[in-house]
């Protein structure tokens, strides 16, 4: 049987590359089109095993929120493209402004240089300074605008993540133990045995990660702080609701 030939190794890489990962890499950013597939193979899978319970629906919400993340619209998303292109031109603008004001400045200056003395430029001079740190106030907040609505829309998703991982731990919350003996809904029961249960819990925890993983989405192309601790942040939640979510499952396992 011939043996499997093993992948050749990466060239290295020269030494005055950028920081982003290379074109050739598969393993070294997120990919938002597996995150999707993942999303929506745990709902399928839910709608299976459980299509009476509600929670392959909160499931189909984690599926249609990374389809907005990878397709990059909505209404605020075209917002921010407009506002980039409204900011662009606002700073053309004012260029050009500054720009013929400093050169009817220079004109003037250059047609009375021998009627003009040192002093008379002084005022000449103040002025075209301040112009040249207004106008470039002026460029740097147009420039922030679109930045600042692209945060904002981030962080307004981001918060939807989060709801969604505080819905979902709340489908897990009153799945204790205990109630496994008590029979029917009606007697205060699951109306699961111990081996549904235990994956109704294990779903939940795959459905913590994928918000976790959604939310890292957003991290592959921002450097924003912001963003970065919102994301953070989303992650370190839903770690700890999955690790709470697997005490449980710890439980049910000994007790069985």
């Amino acid at each position: 049987m011939p043996a499997t030939a093993r992948p050749s190794a990466p060239e290295p890489r020269p030494e005055d590359h950028s920081d982003a990962p290379p074109s050739s890499s598969r393993f070294q950013r997120l990919d938002g089109q597996a995150v999707r597939r993942s999303a929506a193979a745990l709902e399928h899978r839910i709608s299976t095993r459980f299509p009476d319970r509600s929670l392959w629906e909160v499931c189909r919400e984690v599926v249609g929120i990374v389809d907005e993340i990878n397709a990059g619209t909505g209404i605020s998303r075209r917002r921010v493209r407009l506002a980039r292109v409204l900011s662009r031109l606002g700073v053309v603008a004012i260029v050009l402004f500054l720009g013929g004001a400093v050169a009817l400045a220079a004109g003037d200056l250059l047609e009375e240089r021998d009627s003009i003395g040192p002093l008379d430029m002084l005022p000449l001079l103040e002025t075209i300074i301040n112009d040249l740190v207004f106008g470039a106030i002026a460029v740097f907040f147009l420039l922030r605008v679109p930045e600042r609505m692209e945060r904002a829309r981030v962080l307004r998703i981001l918060h939807r993540l989060r709801s969604l991982a505080h819905v979902i731990d709340m489908h897990q919350l009153t799945k204790v133990p205990e109630r496994l003996e008590r029979g029917s809904r009606e007697d205060g029961g699951l109306d699961l045995d111990r081996t549904e249960l235990t994956r109704y819990l294990d779903f939940c925890t795959e459905m913590l990660s994928l918000v976790g993983k959604s939310a890292a989405l957003f991290a592959e192309h921002t450097t924003d702080g912001d963003v970065l601790d919102a994301v953070e942040g989303i992650e370190a939640l839903t770690s700890d609701m999955a690790r709470k979510v697997w005490q449980k499952i710890g439980i049910i396992q000994q007790q069985g």
